[in-house]
């Protein structure tokens, strides 16, 4: 374990907190543009994610909630879980982190100027490393276990694309096998599998996808909505098909289903954000484990939501029952077959606070707002964080769900 930072070093960051709070986003983008110069950093980072601020947005939130709760490392526990999880996924390795140092205690001195006095620096110094030594060596436990796993590797592994299906006109699903002929790492129902492409004209990118398909396939199958102003998702909707090679790293994440629980469960999702839910259901329907299930998902309308077909053939089985809400419907509610039900308009926070099941264990997963709206209505409610659980797709602007 990293040594303890001293006292002296904990009270210099926590007053450097109002700093924090009025400069912490342009000290951020100044560090990512520092890194972003390096050539051997640069392809490490979603570029996208840079041009809308969303990670620079949640780095400064990361780097506050560390400042104002240095003296109390033990509540970060979850997010310095999921950047783990998230470092594995894109290969981060502990070279790297020197040049994070370098652009972050650059970026402070930059946008903080005088006030960025020699002491702030070197206190901030400390604390970087010692969160970094922390990270890098929960990413070597990780690393190890992936290898060490059946089926498992480190680094980037070739897959095939066995097969493709239009789910609806805005998403596709690819079906990807080894395309060494190797085993499969049997993955966590709601992990994600981190992809290196190689886009014509733009070079060499990252992106994760969560697998859809339940633990145990012969396969890993990722779902994909096409975003039209953004860059990988209409390359793999337009130019990917069945035969292509692409690489990808173990499945990652900190988001699954705890398969050994016998409470209830509620999926609360929106848009894509089914998609590691879907792993979830078929773990759980697979395994046949009689535990009572609610899936609820919203679209836009009747037309854009997947996996509908297999969601109403588990629901005719009576593996669970289903609230499918269409924002553009015109339709009242109404029972559409056995354990479905069809509502008109969005998932509301009204219609949860209703239906809340005070035992049940929640996955949610869907937009921003959605979570947001979600997760309030059930601590309202009075559920337990542990029974809340969320995956954050890209990165979260929100503190709330940052911690």
């Amino acid at each position: 374990m990293p040594t303890p930072l001293d006292e002296k070093t904990r009270s210099i960051i926590l007053a450097t907190v109002p700093a924090l709070k009025a400069h912490g986003l342009a000290i951020t983008e100044e560090m990512y543009k520092r890194l972003l110069a390096r050539p051997e950093i640069r392809d490490l980072f979603n570029q996208s994610h840079q041009r809308d601020l969303e990670q620079p947005k949640a780095l400064a939130l990361a780097v506050l909630a560390y400042a104002q709760h240095i003296n109390d490392l033990g509540r970060l526990g979850g997010m310095v879980e999921r950047i783990a999880e998230k470092h594995v996924g894109l290969n981060i390795l502990p070279e790297h982190y020197p040049f994070v140092a370098d652009a972050l205690l650059g970026a402070i001195g930059h946008v903080l100027g005088s006030a960025a006095t020699p002491e702030i620096v070197e206190a901030w110094g400390k604390a970087y490393w010692f969160l970094a030594d922390v990270l890098i060596g929960r990413e070597k436990q990780i690393y190890d276990e992936h290898e060490q796993a059946p089926g498992g590797w480190k680094g980037w592994r070739a897959f095939t694309v066995r097969a493709r299906h239009q789910e609806t006109p805005e998403i596709v699903s690819f079906e990807l096998v080894p395309a060494d002929g190797g085993r499969l790492f049997r993955h966590k129902a709601g992990q994600y599998l981190s992809f290196k492409l190689d886009i014509p004209d733009h070079g060499s990118q990252r992106r994760n996808y969560s697998i859809s398909s339940a633990p145990g396939a012969d396969h890993y199958r990722i779902t994909v909505r096409r975003h039209e102003l953004g860059l990988v998702s209409p390359w793999l909707h337009e130019s990917v098909r069945v035969g292509d090679t692409l690489l990808a790293a173990n499945p990652a994440g900190d988001f699954f289903l705890d398969e050994t629980a016998s409470s209830p469960v509620v999926f609360l999702t929106a848009g894509v954000g089914l998609t590691p839910i879907v792993s979830m259901l078929g773990a759980l329907c697979g395994a046949k484990a009689g535990r009572a299930i609610r899936y609820v998902h919203g679209a836009d309308s009747r037309e854009l939501a997947a996996f509908v077909p297999e969601i109403t053939a588990l629901a005719a089985d009576n593996a669970l029952k289903a609230d499918f809400f269409y924002a553009k419907d015109k339709a009242l509610d109404e029972v559409v077959g056995a354990g479905v039900t069809r509502h008109a308009g969005r998932v509301s926070t009204e219609w949860l606070r209703e239906v809340a099941d005070p035992a049940a264990t929640y996955y949610i997963c869907g937009p921003e707002s959605f979570m947001q709206d979600m997760i309030g209505t059930l601590h309202d409610a009075g559920l337990p964080a542990a029974q809340i659980r969320y995956e954050i797709f890209g990165s979260a602007s929100n503190p709330d769900l940052v911690l």
